[in-house]
């Protein structure tokens, strides 16, 4: 995909995102197809062509992705999944769409630091979902955040907030080979995409068991508190998920209410529900 492609696929998104929010809030009463077109301002067959190129499936046949039902099978067949899984040993370098991952860790001493003597190269991109902030060391990718309502300064603050201590650099040259890889596959699948990860141990245990989550599964917070030794550390496990650093690389957006219920998002919970409802419709194609 061109990056001009991208860009007009970030705009839509918002579109994408305002149709989802109002298919959930009538879900009960149905609204027809062109009820929804007219509430993005477009007509039915514009609006209909251009769910189809981002989603890849049909409006209706999407909103059948997002029903509790779905979410419900969903968890079952996940957590059958994430059983093989742990018998089989997998663990990071994880798999994640196409990516291979592989996570290094802070050290204590410089986790302390805050980002001290460290250099951050930053900068806004397109993606499917929206436009991002991404941020990378020279060790790897230390920062993904999502833009909500334009709002670049929030994120920029955000990054800030994570690093009190480091050099921020924007440069988006630097970072879009990243993003290309992230969202555009631009990149050989036996080549790693390297994480840094800041936080407590418990924290990264938990981003790590994150990975393990296939595209198009959804595990619960018990499902990740169990598969990390700790069952009764559910309200833990979700507190960490909450502080996830990388967006949508760790897919925060797979861990569900174990009763089927989506929850919240930290970047709003329509963009969860695109990126789940994504992945199930082309985890279904495959």
């Amino acid at each position: 995909m061109s990056n001009k492609n991208l860009v007009q696929e970030a705009l839509d998104f918002q579109r994408i995102e305002r149709s989802i929010t109002y298919l959930q809030s009538n879900y009960t009463r149905q609204p027809e197809l062109n009820e929804v077109a007219r509430n993005v301002h477009l007509s039915e067959y514009h609006f209909q062509r251009l769910f189809t190129r981002w989603a890849g499936i049909s409006p209706k046949k999407f909103l059948q992705y997002l029903t509790l039902e779905h979410a419900k099978r969903a968890l079952k067949e996940s957590r059958s999944l994430l059983d093989a899984t742990m018998d089989a040993g997998l663990s990071s370098p994880g798999r994640l769409h196409d990516l291979f991952v592989t996570v290094e860790a802070m050290t204590p001493g410089e986790f302390k630091r805050d980002g001290e003597g460290l250099t951050i190269h930053y900068g806004l991109h397109p993606t499917p979902f929206g436009e991002c902030l991404l941020g990378a060391t020279a060790r790897g990718v230390c920062a993904l955040f999502f833009v909500q309502g334009n709002n670049r300064k929030e994120v920029r603050e955000e990054l800030r907030v994570r690093w009190p201590n480091a050099r921020l650099v924007e440069d988006p040259g630097q970072t879009r080979q990243y993003v290309d890889r992230i969202f555009r596959g631009a990149s050989s699948r036996r080549m790693p995409l390297p994480l840094v990860l800041s936080g407590t141990n418990f924290q990264i245990k938990v981003w790590e068991a994150l990975l393990r989550i296939p595209s198009g599964h959804v595990l619960s917070y018990e499902d990740v508190a169990q598969s990390i030794g700790k069952p009764t550390a559910s309200r833990a496990v979700g507190n960490a998920v909450a502080k996830n650093p990388i967006s949508y690389i760790i897919p925060c957006h797979r861990v569900i209410q174990s009763v089927g219920v989506t929850g919240n998002y930290r970047w709003g919970p329509a963009r969860k529900k695109a990126m789940l409802g994504w992945e199930f419709a082309h985890s279904s194609a495959g």
